[in-house]
């Protein structure tokens, strides 16, 4: 199986591997120089004021901030009006009111500490003016013609912008209409050979071989999925207005519950955006520790002919199914059960039937009650996926092993199988967003959680000081021989030249104040690059992580979860190891190769390059290149809240987030 075009998947929005060396090629540089080659790099210069950011690691998840709702209430419309993190309502913002880089009557300085503040639910610093500025939203704005020489923007994207350059952004992507060919390939990808139901999102202004088999939520809501009766839509971000006209007319009536992490102001506008709607009903996700987030995103969708489970990347809102790199989990459609069936009827190999229950329960809400029946009454025994969960508690005894990085733990120790040599086998972490890691990696990231992502067989191997090399991916990966140490995020040019622009990298929280703290964690960092599925251009907001060979040439599994590169989702242990405290609620599904019948233990990937040898071996879709590239001297990890402004993007524009 592979991404249109001919390929197998294979991009990555940010990732990580560890590796058996204790650091990448090179040292990096000094704390002071690389502050410098931030301050003073090619993408204009900035100042930050010596004021310190909240002590809490999670200080960079996608928090909603309530201002543009108090702006609202102030009669003034500059963001979005539904609840969103500081980062996106800086990218709305500049969608709406765009810099031309010849416009130069702005600041590039980062208002001072007084100026400086927290949200009301501590959702990280707020660097923006837009509070005290009224704005068009841009409904109307013009848009400029791009021209195909900047910025090494994609030649499909340019013509497509030609052709739509009366909509604005945000009617651009809301706009998707099926045509009968990709109606036709969305109902021959549900009959079609498909091991794993792992799928992209459709991304517009791409080849339209790589959105063969892939999805947008208009397709999964479709009546070729099944005749909906009900459906429940777990997420963190949602414009309720956006979601109801994704079902199609004939299911826009039906019984719809919206589980959400929303507090005060932001949860009075959730349900505001909801008044119109008689058929929709709340679930309050409990988040009784500070700086947790509800960051789950999946769908219970029953029908007439069953129930299916989809469990995605995806925000609900129209800019994460445009033009990001996403993934998505689809569950095959489960059957009911025969009448007076009890006990364990209908689990999996996987035991992801009780599994799923055991989620639900976590939020202790009779609202859920209803589907946790409805999953009893189905038949889930064809599921080959395991369920890797997070929710918000402290956890002792053997609920530790329940949730977060020990669950990952203990799947791989107990079902995937001991790898020869492994302390050569890197690890690999692809994410959007990054917390607070300490010091450094010994904090968290070198000991606890890496404890966890090379656990195999029946024993841990205890590997200091990020003994496996760790590949980092936040949009920039490298393909050296397998470094010490790896992490794929995205680089400023990863954001710069993409299909959004600068705008992208609102979905990229990863803030000034945090990084220049863990410097030592940049050396890590990879390139994001994704030729294999035609979306080195569409900026990944999915979240993978996977242990691949030495060569690149396998995997012994793969993870596709909300879950970034945090302690708040993947939790910390506490009292000397007695503990783990999680602060968020995420979801993920594991693949294993032994689920999926594959006795060697790994899975085959495919490389950038394919070869022409017509081979019967089944490729797992990794969807970006491998192995990932090393960030090179001069670049840079995005960061949302300082300027770039020495070089336009892709729409000519410059990024001044205030």
């Amino acid at each position: 199986m592979g991404w249109g075009g001919g390929a197998g998947l294979r991009g990555v929005k940010a990732g990580w591997a560890f590796s058996s060396s204790s650091r990448a090629r090179g040292a990096p540089p000094g704390r002071r120089a690389y502050r410098n080659m931030l301050q003073e790099g090619a993408h204009g210069k900035w100042t930050v004021s010596s004021s310190d950011e909240s002590t809490e690691e999670n200080s960079d998840s996608e928090k909603p901030s309530t201002s543009s709702l108090l702006d609202a209430a102030r009669g003034r419309t500059s963001g979005p009006q539904y609840p969103c993190s500081e980062a996106r309502k800086a990218a709305h913002k500049r969608k709406a009111s765009p810099l031309k880089l010849s416009d130069r009557s702005f600041s590039t300085e980062i208002p001072p500490a007084g100026k400086q503040r927290t949200s009301q639910e501590g959702l990280g610093w707020c660097l923006s003016s837009s509070d005290e500025e009224p704005e068009d939203r841009g409904r109307h704005a013009r848009k400029e013609t791009v021209k195909e020489e900047k910025c090494g923007a994609p030649k499909e994207y340019l013509l497509n912008l030609c052709k739509g350059d009366e909509l604005s952004e945000n009617q651009k992507a809301e706009e998707y209409n099926e045509t009968p060919s990709e109606a036709q390939d969305t109902w021959d990808l549900l009959n079609g050979e498909n091991p794993f139901s792992f799928f992209l999102t459709k991304v517009r202004g791409i080849e339209q071989s790589y959105n063969s088999g892939a999805l947008h939520i208009k397709d999964i809501l479709s009546p070729l999925f099944g005749t909906l009766v009900s459906s429940a839509q777990f997420n963190y971000c949602i414009d309720v207005g956006w979601l109801v006209r994704q079902y199609p007319q004939e299911f826009r009536k039906k019984p719809l519950l919206i589980v959400h992490g929303e507090k005060r102001e932001s949860k009075a506008e959730l349900l505001a955006q909801a008044r119109p709607y008689e058929n929709i009903s709340f679930c309050q996700a409990k988040l009784d520790i500070a700086f947790g987030t509800h960051h789950t995103k999946m769908m219970l969708l029953l029908y007439e002919e069953g129930l299916r489970v989809v469990i995605h990347t995806s925000n609900l809102i129209a800019e994460d199914w445009h033009q990001k790199t996403q993934g998505i989990w689809l569950s095959p459609l489960y059957p009911r059960l025969p009448q007076g069936t009890t006990g364990s009827a209908g689990e999996s190999e996987t035991n992801f039937k009780s599994d799923l229950i055991s989620y639900l329960l976590a939020y202790n809400s009779p609202t859920l009650k209803e589907w946790i029946d409805l999953i009893q009454e189905h038949d889930l025994s064809e599921t080959r996926v395991y369920l890797l969960g997070s929710t918000p508690g402290r956890y002792q005894g053997s609920d530790k092993e329940k949730w977060g990085h020990l669950r990952l733990r203990k799947l791989l120790k107990e079902h995937a199988s001991s790898i020869p040599a492994q302390e050569s086998w890197p690890v690999v972490g692809q994410f959007s967003s990054i917390g607070s890691m300490g010091a450094d990696g010994s904090k968290w990231l070198c000991s606890e959680f890496q404890e966890s992502l090379v656990a195999a067989g029946s024993s841990v191997t205890t590997l200091l000081k990020c003994d496996v090399p760790i590949h980092l991916s936040f949009v920039q990966v490298t393909s050296p021989p397998p470094p010490p140490s790896m992490k794929v995020y995205p680089t400023v040019n990863n954001v710069r030249q993409s299909l959004e622009g600068y705008p992208a990298g609102g979905s990229l929280p990863y803030s000034i104040q945090t990084a220049q703290k863990q410097l030592w964690l940049h050396s890590y960092f990879h390139k994001w690059s994704a030729e294999v599925s035609g979306r080195s251009h569409a900026i990944p907001h999915i979240k993978t992580y996977m242990r691949p060979s030495p060569d690149f040439q396998k995997i012994a599994w793969f993870l596709v979860t909300s879950a970034n590169l945090s302690k708040a989702a993947w939790g910390a242990l506490e009292k000397n190891g007695t503990q783990l405290m999680i602060r968020s609620y995420e979801l993920g599904v594991l693949f294993l190769p032994s689920a999926f019948g594959f006795d060697k233990g790994y899975f085959h990937v495919r490389g950038k390059v394919l070869s022409e040898s017509n081979d019967s071996a089944i490729y797992f879709p990794v969807p970006y290149d491998l192995p990932p590239e090393q960030y090179g001297s001069k670049d840079q990890p995005w960061i949302w809240n300082i300027p770039y402004t020495n070089a336009p993007d892709t729409h000519g524009n410059m990024w001044v987030p205030s």
